[in-house]
């Protein structure tokens, strides 16, 4: 089960009732963090869920609606007595960016491990799942990033019990250890069926459409996607400032096959995003307006 939450929908400023964009995800007591613009800690605060399990924070790019929430949430943090250190990921750049916002959060009792991205895609190993980072096209240099989690075969018992395997291997077997005991190998291929399906979200904002988009989105479950803008006189506008139209967004949807489609990082000037779905809609139905602390339960297929 992954716990999907969009904490905030607003790009460039927040607004009464939008916070600044970020998302955060909950898989077996690992929590992922994509963004903390300002407004982020007080989101996870009136969702309920807790900062404290936040293990990985990848940041899209260094805009300050991408990070100026980052000071608040590492005090709140260190506050709550955390002792662990936090791994930061992010473009070229984050770590003077994160190193100057520490000046105001200074006295940390936990590290931050600070890694910057340089090559067009790449992959972070979480705790029981991978992100995997891809290059957009902004202003300034910027990724989007999958999470994805996968889903070994199903352990058959009786090919197990036909083979002499030890019991005690069993489990190491199922998690894909390879053991060697008194001259004999056991792999996990021996008592395992084919890979199921696993789940997969993928976040992406703050660029122009390109192909690598659809191409790292393939088959996610849920797709949030950056929808700046859906006036259709707001087109030019989007060219010049690198930023997506709702219509956009769903085209890439449809290519990459996607469950469904989240549109977020809304302009302040769009009030009432549902009024320009219409367009989005026609190019890839399951296209729905993204609000603030919008929140899905996704779970593994039901064999």
């Amino acid at each position: 089960m992954l716990d999907v939450c969009l904490l905030g929908t607003s790009g460039m400023m927040p607004l009464p009732r939008r916070a600044l964009t970020a998302l955060m995800t909950r898989y077996n007591g690992s929590s992922l963090l994509i963004d903390c613009g300002e407004g982020t800690q007080v989101s996870i605060r009136e969702q309920g869920w807790s900062m404290h399990d936040i293990d990985l924070l990848c940041i899209t790019h260094t805009h300050g609606d991408h990070v100026s929430g980052l000071p608040g949430l590492l005090m709140s943090m260190g506050n709550s007595d955390r002792k662990e250190p936090l791994r930061i990921v992010g473009p070229k750049g984050v770590r003077r960016v994160v190193e100057a916002l520490r000046i105001i959060a200074p006295g940390l009792p936990f590290e931050l491990e600070i890694e910057e991205l340089t090559e067009p895609v790449c992959q972070i190993q979480g705790k029981g799942f991978v992100v995997n980072a891809f290059r957009v096209n902004h202003t300034v240099p910027c990724y989007g990033y999958s999470q994805v989690i996968e889903r070994t075969g199903r352990f058959d018992v009786e090919r197990a019990k036909a083979q002499d395997i030890p019991l005690a291997f069993w489990s190491r077997l199922q998690k894909g250890e390879t053991i060697e005991e008194n001259g004999k190998i056991y792999t996990p291929d021996m008592v395992l069926g084919g890979d199921r399906k696993g789940l997969k979200v993928t976040y992406c904002t703050d660029t122009r459409p390109l192909p690598i988009i659809a191409e790292q989105a393939k088959g996610s479950d849920l797709f949030i996607c950056e929808g700046m803008y859906g006036e259709p006189d707001m087109q030019k506008k989007a060219k010049e400032k690198k930023h997506m139209m709702f219509a956009e967004a769903a085209q890439l949807a449809k290519q990459a096959e996607v469950g469904e489609l989240w549109l977020t990082h809304f302009s302040p000037s769009l009030i009432r995003p549902d009024l320009f779905l219409d367009e989005a809609r026609k190019i890839f139905p399951k296209t729905k307006p993204g609000k603030d602390r919008k929140t899905v339960e996704l779970n593994f297929e039901e064999e």
